[in-house]
């Protein structure tokens, strides 16, 4: 239901907002635990750099193949919000295995079904609030959703540093307490989010993903999927940002400081930015945030003191708030409604390569050359990504 206060700008679903808070309470939870999980497992479990990298390197990957399925599986059954409960529900129940894990084969077990959670809801979600929102909201619903997704992006992490600092560094301890906001996540979905009623029933049992419903898609949908791998390209792991932020003298303690001051420019600026996607060319802001990316680059490339990495990360921050729920809202707008599942699966799957293939390109650069022509490259990509940019053509609204 959409409520209106006068004199106001209209006002978004109520669904809108309480996936958003679904989104913050897992993230909370989420992020607290991955904070604390590296150490976890080389201090406490013994595991070796080699094993924490091939456990993040299968978790992830596993989740970007999923998202194709659930997606597809959301338009075919007409029904997303039991994907959407399914995939947060897997997030939960894995939280509760990481104190309790005896060996690291527990932990990758806890960390697949964590991933599988994200890549079940993913798709589903992002297809829901299509779904419930007008197309003149569009900008401002994802902006919000990653706003408070943000949000718990930063909460997680300093309730990680403020429970380590009470519990005396028991990491286990701290751990159990990413339980509490993943169960709140789950509750608060299960009894308050409404999916909006299907008229058209589901279409027969078949295989879900087929390359004939890829090709259904439309020639503007592969422009914007295009268009996003060019910019995912441009902006490897934010992993990279923290070992910046080591290489200037930025002690262990410190670090983390890097990725709070960039979530906290992405939740603040994610829905004004989304206002704007509403009201202004999609190019516009899609040039913004390239000319932000570019300054984040040059700034971690010269930098020689840790104000500098944060003034990075801040810009860094601000290319995430632009781009982020822009390109799920255009994603949105040339998908049908019986498509929009599948159309944020793909999208997922084809900027996560991307991702990877732009993460596996600057480890390669920072061993070979150093930081400095890693994020000189990135700044190079990002500019030339501005040729699509000049090509892209939004959809004009009717």
């Amino acid at each position: 239901m959409t409520t209106r206060t006068p004199g106001a700008h209209p006002a978004l679903p109520s669904g809108v907002w309480l996936l958003g808070l679904v989104s913050l309470l897992m993230d909370t939870s989420s992020e607290l635990a991955h904070s604390l999980l590296p150490l976890y497992m080389t201090s406490v479990l013994g595991a070796s750099m080699v094993a924490l990298g091939l456990i993040e390197g299968v978790a992830e990957a596993t989740a970007s193949v999923v998202k194709v399925f659930s997606g597809a599986l959301s338009d075919r059954w007409r029904r997303r919000k039991g994907l959407v409960v399914a995939g947060y529900g897997l997030a939960a129940l894995s939280k509760p295995i990481f104190p309790l894990a005896p060996s690291l084969g527990w932990v990758l077990a806890a960390r697949l079904i964590d991933r599988v959670g994200k890549g079940i809801r993913g798709a589903p979600r992002d297809a829901l609030i299509a779904d419930i929102t007008p197309v003149t909201l569009r900008g401002r619903a994802y902006g919000l959703r990653q706003a408070l997704d943000s949000i718990g992006a930063v909460a997680g992490p300093l309730l990680a540093v403020l429970l380590m600092a009470w519990l005396a560094d028991d990491v286990r301890a701290v751990l159990w307490a990413s339980v509490v906001p993943a169960v709140l996540a789950v509750v608060l979905l299960t009894s308050a989010v409404r999916e909006p009623p299907r008229a058209d029933p589901p279409r027969a049992a078949a295989t879900p993903v087929t390359f004939a419903g890829f090709a259904q898609l439309s020639p503007r949908y592969w422009r914007v999927v295009a268009l996003a791998a060019v910019f995912t390209l441009a902006r490897f792991s934010e992993a990279f940002l923290l070992l910046r932020a080591q290489d200037v003298g930025m002690t262990a303690g410190q670090v983390p400081v890097v990725m709070i001051v960039m979530n906290l420019v992405y939740a603040g600026l994610a829905f004004p930015a989304g206002v704007a996607a509403d009201r202004m060319g999609s190019r516009r802001l899609l040039a913004a945030g390239l000319s932000a990316l570019v300054v984040a680059d040059v700034v971690l490339a010269i930098s020689t003191a840790p104000a500098h990495v944060l003034a990075g990360a801040a810009c860094w921050g601000l290319h995430m708030a632009l781009t982020q729920g822009l390109f799920s809202k255009l994603i949105a707008d040339e998908a049908g409604a019986d498509q929009r599942g599948t159309a944020f699966g793909v999208f997922n799957l084809v900027t996560g390569a991307a991702l990877l293939a732009a993460s596996a390109t600057a480890g390669w650069l920072w061993s070979a050359a150093g930081p400095a022509a890693t994020f000189t490259a990135g700044a190079a990509f990002a500019a030339s990504a501005a040729i699509g940019v000049v090509a892209y053509r939004p959809r004009r609204r009717a």
